[in-house]
């Protein structure tokens, strides 16, 4: 395994899940599936809250709560994303134990990644692991500058979604939104990225056919990610196509969870 890979990946899965880190948009004490979303760089929890009404009702639906923003302004964004990872493996507690189906999209399937190893190597992996707008990690070394400064982040954004560009037009909102998104730009920029060990649970990965960022193909390095079985989706949209395309990809979210349900694969 790649030495820069796991960070301390030696959290003990003990207790219940630290509320700091998760909203929880439906959930029960039972063994029901949960659903684990991972937001995408300087985004909210929030992203997900429509997700529980397009899903199964006996499925746990919740959103990681990354540092820097909202309830957390005030909590430090760690200094690299190994870090953050090495945070929430530890924050899920005895959640892990249960089956859990992480999603991220962009910065979010990354960081749901290299949760995925922690898990895995603690002993509890996830039923499965589902990735969306992203190149696996062994496809990022060779990947462009990230933008480091405030205006080329802001620039970067609104190319990806112009709908966000009035918060960096309002000073007063650019105030309150920058910060995350620029130490979440920063964690990109530091990742080493590289050889991972394989995920023993299946991926299903995602993207846009629009998408400004990456090649619809590029998500099928995602396969060499897993020993467990892989499937590709192409939904229609750009990069956020996960709002635009919301119904199209919680129906097949749907057959993904039928089939951790019983224990196969998704064709």
């Amino acid at each position: 395994m790649d030495t820069t890979s796991a960070g301390a990946m030696g959290h003990a899965m003990t207790g219940p899940p630290d509320g700091r880190w998760l909203r929880r948009f439906r959930d029960s004490d039972d063994g029901e599936t949960k659903v684990i979303c991972f937001p995408h760089a300087g985004a909210v929890a929030g992203e997900y809250r429509t997700w529980p009404e397009g899903l199964p009702p006996d499925i746990g639906v919740m959103a990681v709560r990354y540092p820097g923003r909202e309830e957390r302004f005030d909590d430090p964004i760690p200094p690299r994303l190994e870090a953050l990872a090495d945070d929430i493996a530890g924050a899920l507690g005895e959640l892990a134990r249960q089956p859990v189906v992480l999603f991220g999209h962009c910065f979010g399937a990354t960081v749901a990644h290299e949760v995925a190893l922690r898990l895995q190597e603690q002993g509890s992996p996830p039923a499965a692991l589902c990735v969306s707008g992203t190149r696996p990690p062994h496809a990022l070394a060779g990947r462009s500058t990230v933008p480091s400064t405030d205006e080329d982040i802001i620039a970067h954004v609104r190319t990806l979604d112009a709908n966000r560009a009035a918060a960096f037009a309002d000073p007063m909102l650019r105030e309150a939104v920058l910060p995350a998104v620029r130490g979440d730009y920063h964690l990109v920029g530091g990742y080493s990225g590289g050889s991972r060990p394989p995920l023993a649970c299946p991926i299903y990965a995602y993207a846009g056919d629009e998408d400004p960022e990456l090649a619809p193909e590029e998500m099928r390095g995602w396969a060499d990610m897993t020993r467990g079985g892989f499937r590709f989706r192409v939904l229609p949209g750009g990069h956020f196509f996960l709002k635009s395309a919301e119904p199209a990809l919680l129906a097949d979210m749907r057959n993904v969870l039928d089939a951790v349900r019983t224990g196969t694969t998704v064709a």
